[in-house]
């Protein structure tokens, strides 16, 4: 058997593989941001991954970027997430809430009174909002306060003790992809001159009091932490991605977490200037890599040492089995783009295994 399918400990937990299911936005939470019954099916469908990390959770009604998001800061969301985990229990899996905040990457009509997103700074990014009345220009967000911050470290810390009441293997703080943590982490967003700004050690002050805070309710092997060093999505700039992030990675190795998961390179673009290994290197415990990894890519990464888990995506919105059919390299079923984001069963939890594949086809036959 390849390492990529064979078990793993991460921390004290063995993993049945080495296959991570990646985090994906898919909005079809119910209203008031609880879990619907539809999203335990499709996460238990998907449960014999490695490891599952669930979808973008906001830590609070201020974190929330997206309609139909699920949160993991009410007693309701609990009871909504805890039938999501008990289906990954079930199929003998584990299962990391991924807590976000979106920061800037909002709009005043998804906040509490319609007040403005936060930011670090008040810097308007390029592009559109996704709102319930359609695609609206992003505004330019409130500059949090150096006295609000605290307000926000402890809404992760809330939202991780939610998690532990919903039965989650443990939590992966999300400081990428342009949400808020890396907006304090990346220069290109972040121009304050606080504690929470300026130097990289002091870009990185929010991130490691999150930790911090996280860690009064989980141990730092039941936390994950989300980078994506230069990842351009919800316009996202850093002037030297490779040593800041290089620092970064050097710093949380000194806390010994459950894993540091990293989208190598650009989602937009194949050429990268981080060396990865390098990273990897300087955080020293176990490493997840993502972005665009096939089956042989995948085992190849494994082989030549380069990572310790590979996180996988989109071919698991298609592939409810799709630890099975890489693990017999069997073919792999295309994902319908249009129900990506929102609806109903369609695209989301009525894909079939190869094996119904299969007996449809000699049905037909």
């Amino acid at each position: 058997m390849h390492e990529l399918f064979a078990p793993f400990m991460l921390s004290d937990m063995l993993l049945g593989n080495r296959i991570v299911m990646a985090p994906m936005t898919r909005n079809r939470a119910a209203p008031e941001g609880v879990p619907s019954p539809l999203m335990a099916i499709h996460y238990g469908q998907r449960g014999d991954a490695g490891l599952v990390i669930s979808e973008s959770a906001p830590v609070s009604a201020q974190g929330v970027g997206y309609p139909g998001t699920p949160g993991i800061y009410t007693e309701e969301q609990a009871q909504g997430w805890r039938k999501v985990t008990d289906a990954v229990h079930a199929k003998g899996g584990h299962i990391f809430a991924q807590l976000q905040h979106c920061g800037r990457i909002s709009h005043s009509s998804l906040q509490v009174n319609e007040e403005l997103p936060v930011a670090p700074s008040a810097i308007k990014p390029e592009g559109l909002a996704v709102t319930y009345g359609g695609m609206q220009p992003f505004l330019t967000p409130r500059e949090l306060t150096t006295a609000e911050i605290p307000k926000v470290v402890d809404q992760f810390k809330k939202a991780a003790a939610v998690a532990k009441a919903a039965g989650f293997n443990g939590v992966e703080i999300h400081a990428a992809n342009g949400y808020l943590i890396d907006q304090f982490l990346r220069d290109g967003s972040n121009q304050r001159s606080d504690r929470y700004g300026g130097s990289p050690p002091r870009r990185l002050t929010l991130l490691l009091e999150i930790v911090a805070a996280v860690s009064e309710i989980w141990p730092h092997g039941r936390i994950g932490v989300r980078f994506s060093p230069e990842n351009r999505f919800n316009d996202m700039y850093d002037s030297d991605p490779a040593a800041n992030f290089g620092y970064y990675a050097q710093e949380l190795s000194k806390l010994h977490l459950a894993y540091l998961h990293v989208l190598e390179g650009d989602m937009s673009a194949t050429v990268s200037a981080v060396d990865y290994r390098e990273l990897r290197r300087r955080f020293g415990g176990t490493y997840i890599a993502n972005n665009g990894y096939g089956r042989a890519r995948a085992m190849a990464a494994i082989e030549q040492g380069s990572a310790d888990l590979i996180a996988v995506g989109k071919p698991f919105i298609a592939n409810p089995d799709l630890v099975i059919r890489l693990r017999h390299d069997l073919p792999l079923a295309a994902p319908d783009s249009a129900t990506f984001y929102g609806g109903d069963v369609r695209g989301y939890t009525d894909y079939p295994t190869a094996t119904e594949q299969s007996l449809s086809t000699i049905a037909t036959v």
